[in-house]
């Protein structure tokens, strides 16, 4: 019988040592903010529509609710990889009846998805886009106003732009 409370006593600690290593390691993971990228943005104008203008422009979302890693420029609009791996991405934008609603999600200056709300029956439009996407770090994600399009917020968050890394990938 002492035999076997001892090796049950071995077995508890094996397993306790082993659990206490693996929640060590997840914890050690999950507060290193530099393996993770994750931002929420959203335009937050003073004047209440963005454009139209005669060119295609980026749109510069002012108001962060969130950038872990600091990768979001606020100044220039631009998204810059810092890791690569797969990404989820979200754009949604809203307009009214006055000019069609539409922006291009860009990657290194390519069109990767387009968002395009003509005026329908009612008195807005929105629209959203979400993908999942493979990005090498040093790639600049932007999204972009194409040229005759406009975009309304009234201060309200309308118009955002999201986006996380799933997983990491080799470059």
């Amino acid at each position: 019988m002492q035999q076997q409370m001892w090796r049950m006593e071995e077995f508890f600690n094996y397993t306790f040592e082993a659990m206490n290593t693996e929640l060590t390691i997840a914890k050690r993971i999950l507060n290193d903010t530099d393996s993770r990228s994750a931002f929420s943005v959203a335009l937050s104008l003073e004047q209440n529509c963005f454009g139209p203008f005669n060119d295609k422009r980026i749109i510069m979302y002012q108001h962060a609710f969130f950038d872990l890693a600091g990768s979001y420029n606020l100044v220039t609009g631009i998204f810059n990889v810092t890791q690569s791996g797969v990404y989820s991405l979200s754009v949604t934008i809203y307009g009214e009846h006055s000019s069609p609603a539409c922006a291009n999600l860009e990657v290194n200056d390519q069109v990767v998805a387009s968002l395009l709300e003509k005026n329908g029956e009612d008195v807005e439009d929105s629209a959203t886009v979400v993908l999942a996407i493979e990005l090498t770090a040093g790639d600049k994600v932007a999204v972009v106003l194409p040229k005759d399009c406009v975009l309304c917020d009234y201060g309200r968050y309308y118009n955002t732009f999201t986006g996380f890394l799933l997983y990491t990938t080799a470059a």
